[in-house]
């Protein structure tokens, strides 16, 4: 699994990634998986570029919100059959646990960046590229998007890249459970009904639609989405008095922001606030 490292350079808008698509415009940054061939599946070498720029997001200003798309009319195919499945089986131990770990790596990578990620899901939607539409803060589908983890089929446990974690608490114990144990397609119907997709939209339309709500939130206040995201995360482990507390002290920190200060003023004088981000 030893490849050419492809640095990570900032800003991000003049970053050329090597294994997927990015294009960076007034504060979205829009990351197009890039191989409609093959229905745009993951390879060790995306894996580790995708996981290496939801990390460097971190450090760039400028980006304020993520869409994630595929390419060709299809979101993600999942791991590469013959680029990843097929090394696996000769892996001993340690390295099939070095892999595991390094695709939830991109998991982490995606809740730990501090920008809100909309995933853009059309076509087929399966197995690691389920995990990543899964792992994005939210989600739209085009009409015929379909959704599956596909991990049984392929003899393996529905507890991929936190699955059982994270499924759940977005469609329900027992959706995910169906879906996890039998592997089978979600429509975009149902997950829509099931609150994994926010709404659906005509296959033209996902990606811009996608696109507007990221420049809707990116016009708003920045440390405030990124407060969000944060105690979304958090919050999970936390009892509902721990949480209030919590919210209490995030509220406050927000309260000495600039843009806090700005939509006052622009209230008191009946205008629209335009946010800074500080």
């Amino acid at each position: 699994m030893s490849t050419p490292a492809n640095p990570v350079t900032l800003p991000l808008s003049q970053y050329a990634p090597k294994h997927f698509l990015l294009a960076v415009a007034d504060g979205v940054a829009t990351v197009t998986l890039n191989r409609p061939e093959r229905k745009n599946p993951l390879t060790f070498e995306s894996y580790r570029e995708l996981t290496d720029f939801f990390r460097a997001c971190a450090f760039d200003d400028d980006v304020k919100t993520i869409v994630v798309t595929g390419a060709g009319g299809n979101f993600s195919s999942g791991g590469d059959v013959f680029e990843i499945i097929g090394p696996l089986v000769k892996m001993d131990t340690k390295g099939l646990t070095a892999f595991a770990r390094m695709t939830g790596d991109l998991v982490k990578a995606m809740r730990a960046c501090p920008q809100p990620i909309i995933a853009a899901v059309e076509g087929i939607c399966a197995g690691a590229g389920a995990i990543v539409a899964m792992a994005s803060d939210m989600r739209l589908a085009a009409t015929g998007a379909k959704v599956a983890f596909l991990f049984n089929k392929v003899g393996l446990a529905g507890c991929d890249m936190g699955a059982c974690a994270i499924l759940p608490r977005i469609i329900g114990q027992s959706r995910a459970s169906e879906l996890l144990y039998t592997g089978r397609f979600m429509t975009a119907e149902e997950g829509e009904r099931w609150g994994f997709f926010s709404r659906i939209v005509a296959p033209e339309q996902v990606l811009p639609q996608a696109q507007s709500l990221a420049k809707e939130i990116t016009a708003g206040p920045t440390f405030a989405n990124t407060m969000t995201k944060r105690m979304l995360a958090m919050e999970w482990a936390m009892s509902v008095e721990e949480a209030i507390e919590a919210e209490a002290v995030a509220q406050a920190l927000c309260m000495t922001t600039a843009d806090f200060a700005r939509a006052f003023e622009a209230f008191s004088n009946k205008a629209k606030p335009v946010f800074q981000g500080n």
